[in-house]
């Protein structure tokens, strides 16, 4: 079943001669509970994508469908709300709200909504990244690998229909790095949580069920690894 779906993704920043292409007519699909690592050098347009897919800048040209809704196609207001439940956003630097405590941090998409709080599926998420005895610490008193896994819980609180990871383990050690990969993985699996990475780690791509190369805005190579 696809639940995502990029049709002639194009976009441009600046106009006239000093116009930059990042990306240029991208189309591919994933299937739900798919593993996809997109990988690229600097510069190439692999995070230009990452937030074309995750709502957060429009494209220039192009479509992106997420379990079947034309995200672009929704107002700012609408586009906002279906972000915050449909697509799980994990950042390189966590971006969690200092003054919040672990459980606020990662109950905080419900709380904007206004809905309320699933304790089975909240405790579930909490038990399987670690945190069941830090849920009433601040973010300024975990470590960075704790902070990633509470960015994780938020991502995955809404049971969203994809969940993107923009060099999730580029701030951690490689120990960190290693676990956090793993519970990526587990969700992925146990889940079926659909999975998309960004990533500069050949190690990380390789555990992927998908590579996709992106070189000057354009995809470079589309290989399944695990069907």
């Amino acid at each position: 079943m696809e639940i995502l779906r990029i049709e002639h993704l194009s976009k441009l920043y600046g106009k006239g001669e000093t116009a930059v292409r990042a990306l240029d007519d991208v189309s591919f699909s994933v299937k739900k509970g798919e593993f996809v690592a997109i990988i690229g050098p600097s510069g190439s347009g692999k995070s230009t994508l990452l937030h074309l897919l995750g709502g957060v800048d429009r494209p220039t040209n192009g479509k992106v469908l997420v379990d079947n809704t034309d995200i672009y196609s929704l107002d700012e207001t609408q586009l906002a709300i279906f972000r915050r439940r449909q697509i799980g956003l994990i950042y390189q630097f966590y971006n969690l709200i200092p003054v919040l405590t672990v459980e606020e941090n990662i109950t905080l998409p419900l709380l904007l909504d206004e809905q309320k709080v699933d304790k089975n599926h909240f405790d579930e998420i909490v038990k399987k990244l670690h945190l069941e005895n830090r849920l009433h610490h601040l973010p300024n008193q975990l470590s960075g690998g704790q902070q990633q896994r509470v960015s994780i819980g938020r991502a995955l609180i809404n049971n969203p229909a994809i969940m993107l990871a923009d060099e999730p383990t580029g701030n951690l050690d490689s120990k960190n790095s290693s676990e956090i990969i793993d519970l990526l993985k587990v969700f992925n699996k146990t889940y079926h949580q659909t999975l998309i990475v960004i990533t500069h780690d050949e190690r990380i791509a390789l555990q992927a069920d998908r590579i996709i190369a992106i070189e000057d805005g354009r995809i470079a190579k589309d290989e399944v690894i695990r069907p």
